[in-house]
């Protein structure tokens, strides 16, 4: 299984990021005693761990970790109550009949919405094998993961709280010897352009 940290966000190698992101309509509604209708209230993190664990545990997935950008609990779990994070989003990795396997969701603007999310889809993906039509192992076929990319500022040599100014100046130090001009290489160049723009999203 590869390794991958649970704070803060390792999102999936060659997986796109939402440009956009918008509000989900995930969420619970609360009744009271003796009322047939409720408020529909926002998912807290809770709420969406117990969702996510319900479809995990139909799989039977096995060495899972979620990866978000909200501190954890220490069984390493995300913890709820904290405030909302600039990237809210979330990726799942865990083993399916010994694959590594991600799914990783950012297109809500909440963590908490970003974990129903996929754990939504694992429901969804269930429903092949409900109709006898295919396997969960062949509907999770496409989500294989790739091993995690290394961390940006382990990319540009420093701190992960790394303010833009140092941040900048790392790059242009490491850029003299990766660039191809100076004797470095096309992949070399992309790899810490990759680095500076993930740290000036996320800084």
């Amino acid at each position: 299984m590869m390794t991958v940290s649970s704070y803060p966000l390792s999102w999936p190698a060659g997986r796109p990021r939402c440009a956009r992101r918008a509000d989900a309509q995930f969420g619970k509604v609360n009744c009271r005693a003796g009322q047939s209708w409720g408020t529909k209230e926002n998912l807290t993190v809770a709420d969406a761990l117990r969702r996510l664990q319900d479809e995990l545990d139909k799989i039977c997935a096995r060495h899972i970790v979620l990866s978000t950008n909200v501190e954890t609990r220490l069984d390493v779990l995300p913890r709820s109550g904290q405030p909302e994070p600039t990237d809210p989003g979330a990726a799942l990795y865990f083993q399916l009949k010994g694959r590594d396997t991600v799914l990783a969701c950012d297109k809500w603007n909440r963590v908490a919405d970003n974990i129903a999310a996929i754990a939504k889809h694992i429901d969804a993906l269930r429903g092949i094998e409900r109709w006898g039509i295919g396997t969960v192992e062949q509907a999770f076929a496409g989500w294989q993961a790739l091993p995690a990319p290394e961390p940006w500022w382990t990319v540009l040599g420093v701190a992960s709280n790394a303010g833009l100014a140092e941040i900048d100046a790392a790059w242009r130090e490491k850029m003299r010897d990766a660039h191809p001009d100076r004797g470095g290489t096309d992949a070399a160049a992309s790899r810490l352009n990759w680095a500076r723009d993930e740290a000036r999203r996320v800084a």
